[in-house]
């Protein structure tokens, strides 16, 4: 268990490393551009989410679950990544005026046909990433993010000091996919040969084209509110929901996204032990419970002052954007576990039944808030409504499988809820009322509430701050 703890960390690392750098320079391109800079790359952001959904095509998450994967399995896959990107860099070029044209931006048209190199760019990066990962060496990946991340910011802000606008966003995105490849390959020392397995294939396509498809659909929901935003509200609107989503994202994503990459191959290596499956995904449940939702609810607690402080009033419309979006995203840890033990479980048949209903139940959600004109904070509300019935379905199917139930689930989850719940509104309220410049503002609420939720975690007495405290004692003397 320690060394998935220390695989969660470094996967956090990494990804927070990679979102907090992004983050830092985001911040700093938000003084030097407008919101509709922001807005445009928006508009592009669901056509590369999707292409980098297909290249992975479930195909990356089977080499992981595979025992031992041979040199053939890895070109196997490599060379059906790369020809696909190649496919759809060609057929999103031929349609870039199509997508300008919706958007009513013809401006559009060069940026998508760079930026989306990006996706040729990630093909080739596949399986270096599945290699780390199946060695849970997130230690590496952490170094090579934090490495290109910190280059590429450079770039862009220098570009934008020199006033290319738009474009020191595109630079900054091509610049980095560019230095995690070549770190990559540098690193592994793997490369392919011509070989394509067609029975190898088979296999792996198999298992993946169900994963393939379940996140296909969800990232198409994920990225949906980019499109409607952008094509019914000013790409200024959509600046100010671009930028509150990525700050959003370095807290929710890069826990989710690393809860998925360390719990997957490890919770595949007990897939036949249920009693050491149920017992180990218990406690990280718990575990991710009990960090998600004070730092979640936290930050909703603090965003009056947070966005102002970090981006500056020009960004105030975000403010909203930004509380919302974090309730919408609270629950994406819990959903990223809950999933991992379908796959686990070979049931990704269920996986991609699961997505189906949830999507529908989804796409009912912002109808209504479209016939009803709610505006940009219905949309996210819709978002709220679906992630908290996501993670019913979600609990209820993967407890079916592994004899946890959704009520035992909860049952877990609901002392850490409540305790961020009341340490939130203290933050909250301390920052009405007291009068002081914003930073120092910022620091006495940060540090209370820390102090509040320990504090009722001692005086509650409960068991998840003391597995937390010990775990943190052992990974610190295996180091």
């Amino acid at each position: 268990m320690s060394v998935t703890i220390k695989g969660i960390l470094w996967s956090f690392i990494d990804l927070l490393s990679k979102q907090g750098i992004t983050l830092i320079i985001q911040i700093t391109l938000a003084h030097l551009l407008l919101p509709e800079h922001f807005g445009l790359i928006g508009m592009i952001t669901i056509f590369l989410a999707i292409s980098t959904s297909l290249i992975q095509s479930g195909l990356d998450q089977a080499l992981i679950r595979e025992k031992e994967p041979g040199h053939s399995d890895y070109s196997t896959v490599f060379f059906f990544n790369l020809a696909l990107s190649l496919l759809l860099y060609i057929l999103i070029f031929i349609s870039s005026p199509l997508i300008a044209s919706f958007y009513g931006e013809p401006e559009l048209i060069p940026i998508i046909r760079v930026l989306m190199l990006v996706v040729i760019i990630n093909a080739l990066t596949v399986i270096q990433r599945v290699i780390l990962i199946r060695n849970i060496d997130f230690k590496t990946q952490t170094k090579i993010t934090v490495i290109a991340g910190i280059i590429s910011g450079i770039t862009a802000i220098l570009l934008a000091l020199n006033g290319f606008g738009v474009w020191s966003l595109v630079a900054q995105q091509l610049t980095m996919q560019l230095l995690i490849m070549f770190l990559l390959y540098f690193h592994n020392k793997w490369f392919p040969s011509l070989i394509f397995d067609v029975a190898l294939f088979k296999k792996y396509f198999a298992f993946g084209y169900k994963l393939m498809l379940s996140g296909l659909i969800d990232t198409i929901y994920k990225n949906i509110y980019f499109v409607l935003i952008g094509r019914m509200y000013p790409a200024e609107l959509l600046g100010y929901y671009t930028n509150a989503s990525k700050l959003r994202d370095t807290s929710t994503t890069a826990l989710s996204q690393a809860l998925q990459r360390v719990t997957y191959p490890m919770l595949s290596q007990m897939q036949d032990e249920s009693e050491r499956l149920v017992a180990n995904y218990k406690k990280l449940l718990q575990m991710t419970s009990y960090c998600i939702f004070p730092l979640i609810l936290g930050l909703v607690a603090i965003a009056p002052n947070l966005i102002p402080f970090l981006l500056g009033n020009k960004w105030l419309p975000s403010v909203s954007y930004f509380q919302l979006l974090c309730l919408a995203g609270m629950l994406y840890p819990i959903h990223a576990i809950n999933l991992n033990v379908l796959k686990v479980k070979n049931r990704s048949d269920l996986f991609l039944s699961l997505e189906i209903v949830k999507k529908v139940a989804l796409t009912i959600f912002i109808t209504i808030s479209v016939l009803l004109d709610l505006g940009v904070e219905g949309l996210i509300y819709a978002a709220i409504v679906s992630s908290f019935f996501g993670l019913f379905v979600n609990t209820y199917y993967s407890g079916k499988e592994i004899n946890y139930s959704f009520w035992k689930q909860v049952k877990d989850m609901i002392p850490s809820f409540a305790i961020a719940v009341i340490m939130a509104f203290i933050v909250y309220i301390i920052g009405i009322y007291l009068s002081v410049w914003i930073f120092p503002l910022l620091i006495v609420q940060t540090i209370t509430g820390a102090i509040v939720y320990i504090l009722l975690s001692i005086l509650l007495r409960l068991k998840v701050f003391y597995l937390f405290f010990d775990l943190i004692k052992n990974i610190k003397k295996s180091y």
